[in-house]
């Protein structure tokens, strides 16, 4: 079985826009409840890490992924993840600021972040409005799978 990156953040964090750059796709972006496979991806609906409740979804389809990318939005500080919840997965966790064009001042706190998250560096600053940062991001995920 293939086995793909599982995208984990908050409602409007840029999950399925993240996906869609993973996947070479360009799938229409709407709210919902779903898991969605990619090509090369898990999309997880933004609920599963806003409710608690909802983490054994989570860490059961964290099961068949190569890596675990947690999304935190710059532009948007709201506290989801409790501390030490990367560690809940055996596959790499990877950490991913995303929206960094919208609230750059916000970057550090993003970082101190996924470290209370229990997230190791290097960090992904990338924002699909332009695309900064996806590629290094791809690169990555493409060289771990090697």
């Amino acid at each position: 079985m293939k086995k793909r990156i599982m995208i984990v953040g908050p409602t409007q964090a840029g999950k399925s826009t993240l996906a869609n750059a993973l996947n070479d796709s360009d799938r229409p972006l709407k709210k919902t409840q779903d898991v969605i496979y990619g090509k090369n991806t898990i999309d997880t609906p933004g609920s599963y890490i806003e409710n608690a409740s909802m983490y054994k979804y989570l860490i059961a389809t964290a099961q068949t992924a190569s890596h675990v990318l947690l999304l935190l939005d710059s532009s948007r500080m709201i506290d989801v993840y409790p501390p030490g919840f990367a560690k809940t997965f055996n596959c790499p966790v990877i950490g991913v600021i995303t929206k960094t064009d919208a609230a750059p001042e916000n970057i550090d706190l993003c970082t101190q972040k996924l470290l209370r998250i229990g997230v190791s560096e290097p960090y992904y600053r990338i924002s699909c409005k332009d695309n900064t940062g996806v590629e290094a991001l791809r690169s990555q995920l493409l060289a771990d799978q090697s």
